[in-house]
């Protein structure tokens, strides 16, 4: 599968002990303290976290620097926590304008609003109905000048639009999928909000669903992807799809059975526009049928067109794939693919299928500029260790030029990874 010339070890730059956090996290990354380089955000679930429709709570939140000092942490951590079968409800992000990031979250049953550098409780609200915990979506519904409202959702059926004091400005229901995509798809400085298979203004309003499309939404793009200088939509659900803005389907990918990840990028600058990279669940292991779970990367051209599709020869069906971009200075995009099962170690490949970097250990990925240096650095993190790589020897002191700015890819965390690739 990859190239032997090509493939390079990833340079381990410090190994952190998370275990204080307690088991079953999800890491959020941001600059909590704005002193120019990322921190650690550890958030663990309640007992009651479950993949379909008991509520989703955050139980415990600890933070922690890249040198492995724990800053500050709120809860306690359970033994017994949940697991990462569903989105947790929490956000890193600049809800009020200050310049500092806050933490948002549902937890103790209410949308809390904590202060990134110390974890203090800044405000807390009911949430607009019981079930209005599923993920939280940061959008620029009001045409601000920075992304200040917030949508949450139910598990599959319902979701509610906030503005930043916490103020309903509407709700809307339908097949939401699992984690709505915001974005401005007209230029008006307001965001759309692709609501699963439905596509509404930022007033709420419908404005065109999908076609001939069965289950839900499991995750959603952006981007210019055919060139034409407007953006599109790709859609992973039971088959992959791309929409114009205006509604008119492009074209569609049946060749998988279950398009669970995609991710869009430039992985073959060869070729005209973007491609699309995905992962097809071909076999899964709950159907009760006591098959071994088998799934697939697979890259699509920018007019839908396979390129290449992966014969594994392993067993593992929870893959998560997600795109990596400057990974080096003059990299492409490349596709990350983590969680992959069988033996599989989680790897950076190219657009040709080669594995051009593999992490020498399992666990979650999570990736981001952490020292505002121009490249991306991966965290590989297991329950007890967070272990951060790069493609090179890196320092990891913190760099002048005040905090680091909060991309929207990681204040929309989710574990269905959209986004969006914007020139």
């Amino acid at each position: 599968m990859h190239n032997q010339n090509q493939l390079r070890s990833p340079f381990p730059l410090a190994a952190i002990d998370i275990s204080a956090a307690g088991p079953r996290c999800k890491m959020l990354l941001g600059d909590l303290n704005g002193d120019g380089r990322a921190e650690l955000l550890l958030v663990q679930p309640d007992n009651r976290q479950d993949v379909r429709y008991i509520p989703h709570q955050v139980q415990c939140l600890t933070a922690f620097d890249l040198d492995g000092r724990l800053l500050w942490q709120t809860g306690t951590p359970d033994p017994g926590a949940g697991s990462q079968g569903s989105d947790y409800p929490a956000q890193l992000c600049d809800i009020d304008g200050d310049g500092r990031l806050e933490v948002l979250c549902v937890m103790d049953g209410r949308f809390q609003i904590l202060d990134g550098a110390t974890g203090s409780l800044k405000a807390v609200h009911d949430l607009p109905a019981p079930h209005a915990h599923d993920c939280i979506i940061i959008a620029n519904l009001s045409g601000g000048s920075q992304a200040r409202d917030i949508i949450l959702k139910d598990r599959y059926h319902q979701l509610w639009a906030m503005d930043q004091d916490f103020k309903l400005l509407w709700t809307h229901k339908g097949n939401v999928g699992h984690f709505p995509w915001v974005h401005d798809l007209n230029g008006d400085h307001h965001d759309e909000v692709m609501a699963g298979y439905d596509l509404l203004d930022h007033n709420g309003k419908l404005q065109w669903s999908c076609r001939d499309l069965e289950d839900h939404a499991d995750c959603i793009w952006a981007g210019d992807v055919n060139g034409d200088g407007l953006p599109e939509l790709v859609i992973g659900g039971s088959v992959t799809v791309m929409y114009d803005r205006d509604g008119q389907e492009l074209w569609r990918y049946a060749g998988s059975i279950e398009s669970q990840h995609l991710a869009l990028g430039r992985f073959r600058p060869d070729l005209p526009g973007l491609q699309v990279a995905g992962l097809d669940r071909m076999v899964r292991e709950d159907d009760g049928k006591g098959l071994k779970g088998k799934d697939a990367l697979f890259l699509l051209d920018n007019e839908g067109r396979e390129l290449w599709k992966e014969e594994r020869t392993t067993s593992g069906w929870l893959t998560i794939v997600e795109t990596f971009s400057h990974w080096t200075p003059d990299a492409p995009d490349y596709i990350l693919a983590y969680r992959r099962g069988g033996g599989v170690l989680p790897a950076l490949y190219d657009g040709h299928m080669q594995i051009v970097a593999q992490f020498p250990e399992e666990g979650y990925v999570v990736h981001a500029d952490l020292l505002g240096c121009g490249t991306e650095q991966a965290v590989i993190y297991t329950d007890e260790t967070a272990t951060i790589y790069a493609s090179e020897p890196l320092e990891l002191a913190a760099r002048s030029g005040g905090p680091l700015p909060q991309s929207k890819r990681l204040y929309s965390s989710t574990l269905y990874p959209g986004g969006e690739i914007t020139v």
